[in-house]
């Protein structure tokens, strides 16, 4: 086995290494941290995400190319709805945070929406932390920030995240804003949608919760988020109070529970390099060099789910059947083992899933023999 990388690289030049010295970083967002948040166990993708590669064109190099993406006339109306909420300044989106979160404020006749331009994400961070310094030193009025910029500590590595808005309210507090283009239906839009922004707020919940104790006193960021979409079939806005309290719970002890991206590096052979560009055998060795630990939840978050999912099932994984199987069989980590174990020529009859599964195929083996028996019974004479 090649032997380990060598200590020593910063940290910063390492991963520019390991996507090629040629390829642009691809920012991490919120919507990766809240899928990487929900496999901490994934080494690979804590890696890939780390260094910035572009898992999609990653994948496709495979060929196991994903199926992610926003189609363009998505995009194009996305970016209108949004332009249409923050139109006269956020009049309307500030409407609907009176509305659904702050009724007992005074309604946002005028706010002030600073300006948050500055060069490269470090100092757009910076900015919006000024920006929303002097909010809260100036209590009483509205502010409107339109895509702020956030910074999270990630495993040790810095991730840049920018929400749609943040909105400040007279009181002093803090509320993140989602702006989707789906619809709300009589007050009320998909759940497994509404789940996935709650989840990508919570990221940003997290990330001005970090701008908040840097500031004395630090102001209040709300677990309550404003949701924004179009009502019913039109394209005027509504909105909805989602309360992310769980979301961001998970999402800390999740992001806490990840291994530091410097420890993931040093681990890996010297020379490995994850860019498209590398002839697919190369490729795919580099990428096997570091463990995934998949599972079925991987095929709506990961790019790299369907490369995973081959090989977990070449390998005769038992994760692909899904974590609550997996955890239901302890020791028995391949399906190999596990019909081994069912059929008993293999495994410790005192383990607790072992017997369960001798159990079952015995059931299975009765239940065959009576159907067999009672065809015969009524087969027709001839």
């Amino acid at each position: 086995m090649p032997p380990p990388r060598k200590r020593g690289k910063g940290l910063r030049h390492r991963l520019a290494e390991l996507r090629g010295p040629e390829t642009q970083a691809k920012a991490l967002d919120a919507r990766a941290l809240a899928a990487l948040a929900a496999n901490p166990g994934c080494r690979r993708r804590a890696i890939l995400d780390g260094a910035g590669v572009d898992k999609a064109a990653l994948a496709g190099a495979l060929g196991s190319p994903s199926v992610f993406g926003q189609s363009q006339f998505a995009f194009v109306r996305g970016n209108a709805f949004e332009a249409k909420v923050k139109a006269d300044g956020g009049t309307e989106l500030l409407r609907l945070a009176h509305e659904k979160l702050d009724r007992g404020a005074e309604p946002p006749a005028r706010a002030r929406v600073p300006d948050l331009t500055a060069q490269g994400p470090e100092g757009r961070t910076a900015r919006t932390e000024l920006a929303l310094r002097e909010a809260a030193e100036s209590p009483g009025d509205w502010t409107l920030l339109d895509h702020p910029m956030l910074a999270l500590d990630v495993a040790g590595s810095l991730a840049f995240l920018e929400p749609d808005a943040v909105v400040v309210h007279p009181d002093g507090s803090w509320t993140v804003v989602e702006i989707k283009s789906f619809p709300m239906l009589d007050g009320a839009a998909d759940p497994a949608k509404v789940g996935a922004a709650a989840r990508q707020a919570a990221v940003y919940v997290l990330a001005l919760e970090r701008v908040a104790e840097r500031l004395d006193p630090p102001p209040r960021v709300r677990h309550r988020v404003l949701l924004v979409c179009p009502k019913d079939f039109s394209n005027l806005p509504t909105a909805s109070a989602v309360d992310v309290r769980k979301q961001r719970a998970v999402t800390a002890r999740q992001l806490a529970r990840l291994t530091r991206i410097e420890e993931i590096a040093d681990t890996l052979p010297e020379g490995v390099c994850f860019s498209p560009e590398l002839p697919a055998e190369q490729l795919e060795e580099a990428v096997e060099s570091v463990p995934a630990t998949y599972a079925p939840e991987c095929l709506s978050a990961c790019e790299l789910a369907f490369h995973c999912r081959d090989r977990s099932r070449a390998a005769g994984a038992v994760t692909s059947l899904g974590r609550p199987v997996r955890a239901e069989l302890g020791g028995l980590t391949t399906v190999g083992d596990v019909l081994a174990a069912a059929r008993g020529e293999a495994g410790d009859p005192d383990d607790p899933a072992v017997a369960a599964l001798r159990r079952a195929a015995a059931l299975r083996a009765e239940a065959l023999a009576s159907a067999a028996e009672g065809t015969r019974e009524v087969a027709p004479c001839r």
